[in-house]
């Protein structure tokens, strides 16, 4: 018999995302002093902004050239030099050359033949 109104507030309650969050989020600049060399360097509200919508909680130890001398101290391991097989293009009888042992039942292609094949 009787419906009941539905009210809705006129103060609708808005969702907040990290990144509007940051948007609003007033930074400022802060003088930080390096774990390793021990002087002061400045992280700045740029920086703060981008660790805020980047989700990283920890402030940096480290200052900018002793974050590049560690990058740098550690280089990534080298391949391994590839080994190379020879065989007898399918196509035009000339050499090959493959990174794989190949198989007499399945063609191989030199680079050009390769290239003319695929429409490269």
């Amino acid at each position: 018999m009787y419906e009941e109104e539905k009210v809705v507030s006129e103060e609708a309650v808005e969702e907040v995302t990290p990144v509007e969050a940051a948007e609003e989020e007033v930074f400022e600049d802060e003088t930080i002093v390096c774990a390793q060399c021990k002087k002061e360097f400045v992280f700045s509200a740029g920086e703060k902004k981008f660790y805020k919508e980047k989700g990283l909680l920890n402030k940096p130890k480290y200052c900018k050239e002793c974050r590049a001398a560690r990058k740098g101290a550690a280089p990534r391991p080298e391949r391994p030099e590839r080994e190379m097989f020879t065989a007898v293009c399918s196509e035009c009888g000339g050499e090959a050359k493959v990174p794989f042992q190949p198989n007499p039942d399945k063609p191989v292609y030199c680079d050009a033949c390769f290239k003319a094949k695929r429409g490269l």
